[in-house]
């Protein structure tokens, strides 16, 4: 083998398991979630396949002609690559709860087993190119030099090129395919492959390329960032629900966007009305998803204005296109990270900042922190208001240390949830806000009442009881994904 044959073999194999790699994040969603545990879990299985399969095939090319090992090593990866999605989607449904453990077992099931046949090609290309003993060194660093350039460009041009122009089976499809004939290739030139062999990786080929297309996954929609579908609420004709990978995401109602479905939207809007003042509101959304509280307002407070920041284009697409979302609706969309894109908005403008942005069943960690609520504050107005809806349990670390970062802003903090959260018996969703002056709470609980709501406020000390000696989420401090307890 020549010596640019052995680099091109080394690097596009290491390429392909790095590919593979950042793909797991996009077929691990909808079962798991999106988080920084996730790829986390990810990033060790993947890495445990790497070790083992540098191991393994050290041992092989030792024990066997090394060139006879290469094309099988290669057809095997290809065929277990074409299997990863399929096998993901078999049993994703039975994992799902984004803990480490689900995360790592569903990683390891789908992605371990390629990555350990496909790095068992460095150390194989090495016996093979190795001719003299002196020159141990350079053979070997060479060829780690370039697996870690394939990965380093694998892991570049999925990232910010593949995931954005195609859905992930396709690039399955592509990798996985080329795996096959280049291994096929080798092995026949090794004189490994006969026509029955070639028959039988062709028809292995072809049943896990069917299977892409048979077994597609939860996803009706593949954005860049999420696995998204759009479901009709059965008791209410006009009712669409937005799935975000695990997470019921939204509520639109065709006919009426003043109708609000989620608990957390309701007290969002019992907030609102109750703080806020009279009239059109000028208003600041971190987050689009199916645009709910942006119609909402603007079915409420004739007049209002809505900037919409959001990470996800094909989101806009999904909303206008399921969701009835008229582009009139909202008169700025700003797309990209919020915490980039809050910078450029005016200063001391807003009435009202929502956040409602989720990556997962967690806010963005980076959304949490002081710095970040510090730029919300210089943003609002005199009678500004920020509230915000996150997800936790008990003991609810996060949502009291985002309160507590909340209260070193705001000189007021308010905490909403049903009884049973406050009391710590179960959770999920709690609302947030924070303002300048104080929040009339017999005003909010009349509200609530009047719509037959059990939630309670808190506000002053019971809020700083609730919260209790919690941290404040910083830039330097934020284990937000760590912290969440799930149900």
């Amino acid at each position: 083998m020549s010596p640019l044959a052995a680099r091109s073999l080394v690097f596009f194999t290491s390429a392909t398991v790095l590919v593979m790699e950042i793909l797991a994040g996009r077929l691990l969603a909808p079962y798991v979630g999106v988080t920084l545990e996730t790829f986390t879990g990810i990033i060790g299985t993947v890495l445990a396949g790497i070790s083992l399969g540098a191991w393994v095939g050290g041992r092989l090319a030792d024990r066997h002609p090394p060139q006879r090992l290469l094309g099988p090593a290669l057809i095997i990866g290809g065929i277990l690559v074409l299997a990863a999605p399929t096998i993901v989607a078999l049993i994703g449904p039975s994992l799902t709860g984004g803990g480490p453990i689900e995360i790592v077992t569903l990683a390891a099931v789908g992605f371990f087993a390629p990555a350990l046949v496909l790095s068992t090609v460095t150390p194989i290309v090495a016996k093979v190119t190795l001719d003299d003993l002196a020159e141990t060194g350079a053979v070997v660093g060479g060829l780690s030099a370039v697996a870690t350039a394939g990965a380093i460009f694998g892991t570049f041009v999925t990232g910010f090129v593949l995931v954005a122009a195609l859905p992930s089976r396709p690039i399955v499809l592509g990798v996985g395919v080329a795996l096959v004939i280049v291994g096929a290739i080798m092995a026949v030139r090794a004189g490994r492959l006969g026509p029955p062999r070639v028959a039988g990786v062709v028809a292995l080929t072809l049943i896990g390329s069917a299977m892409l297309a048979v077994v597609s996954g939860p996803c009706q929609f593949e954005t860049a960032y999420f696995c998204a579908k759009v479901t009709v609420d059965e008791s209410r004709e006009s009712g669409r629900l937005l799935w975000l990978d695990t997470l019921r995401h939204s509520y639109v109602d065709l006919n009426d966007p003043s109708y609000l479905d989620f608990r957390y939207a309701r007290l969002m809007a019992d907030t609102v009305l109750t703080h806020s003042p009279e009239g059109p509101l000028d208003a600041l959304y971190i987050g689009g998803g199916g645009f709910t509280l942006p119609r909402w307002l603007t079915a409420e407070r004739p007049g209002s204005t809505n900037t919409v920041l959001e990470l996800d284009a094909s989101l806009v697409d999904i909303a206008e296109d399921e969701l009835g979302l008229d582009p009139g609706d909202i008169d700025v969309i700003t797309l990209g990270d919020a915490r980039l894109n809050i910078l450029p908005t005016p200063e001391n403008h807003f009435e009202l900042v929502v956040g409602d942005a989720f990556g997962g069943l967690s806010v963005p960690w980076h959304l949490t922190t002081e710095e970040f609520v510090t730029e919300i504050a210089a943003r609002l107005t005199d009678d500004g208001l920020y509230v915000m809806n996150l997800i936790d349990h008990p003991p609810f670390r996060f949502a009291r240390a985002e309160a507590a970062t909340l209260a070193e802003v705001f000189p007021e903090v308010l905490v909403m949830a049903p009884p049973d959260y406050i009391d710590g018996v179960r959770g999920g969703n709690v609302v947030l806000a924070a303002g300048w002056r104080p929040f009339n709470t017999a005003e909010l609980e009349r509200a609530i009442a009047d719509r037959a709501g059990s939630e309670i406020a808190l506000t002053g000390a019971a809020a700083a009881e609730w919260i209790g000696d919690s941290p404040t989420l910083t830039d330097e401090f934020a284990p937000v994904d760590q912290w969440i307890s799930r149900s």
